[in-house]
């Protein structure tokens, strides 16, 4: 039986490539999908984009920013369950859960710089204390924009996604 490192395991299941499917996507090309989505349903809402005409737009974008050749609908625009039942305008949401969660982070590591140490040995205390004073204490009382400010100092900032995420792959595909 072949053994498998920490690290190459980690660096497997970080691995960056395209993908057809959004839900099976690395959490770098998974904006890629959220962004064609995006764009078809801008599109849509401006009249600009009929949809029959999504299928054709679908696969000229997947080969556009993902090179991917879509091999039917079914696996192309028809992969995901939202449109079918109304849900439009909700795919952003996606990646903008990602870009607070890195500004968060940040806030919390700038804080306690021992944030991330404390996390990979499994001591999430700090961490929840910080949400439940920062975050989970004011409930509904802001905005998203307010509590994000409020919480970090700074309305949603896409750097620190940036930064969390240019840290992360050069240190995994030593760049």
């Amino acid at each position: 039986m072949a053994t498998v490192t920490v690290e190459d395991f980690y660096k497997a299941i970080n691995k960056v490539q395209p993908s057809l499917i959004r839900t099976e996507a690395d959490e770098l090309t998974y904006h890629f999908h959220v962004y064609i989505r995006y764009e078809i349903e801008k599109e849509l809402i401006k009249g600009t984009l009929q949809t029959k005409d999504i299928p054709l737009y679908w696969n000229d974008m997947y080969k556009k920013y993902l090179d991917i050749t879509v091999p039917d609908d079914k696996t192309g625009c028809l992969q995901d369950v939202h449109w079918s039942h109304g849900s439009l305008g909700y795919f952003a949401t996606y990646s903008i859960g990602s870009l607070y969660a890195s500004q968060l982070h940040a806030a919390i590591c700038a804080e306690n710089k021992l944030t991330d140490n404390e996390i990979k040995h499994g001591n999430t205390n700090n961490a929840l204390s910080w949400l439940r004073e920062k975050i989970h204490l004011h409930g509904r009382k802001y905005t998203s924009q307010e509590l994000c400010n409020t919480a970090t100092g700074q309305y949603l900032n896409s750097v620190h996604f940036i930064n969390y995420t240019f840290k992360k792959y050069t240190t995994i595909y030593n760049l």
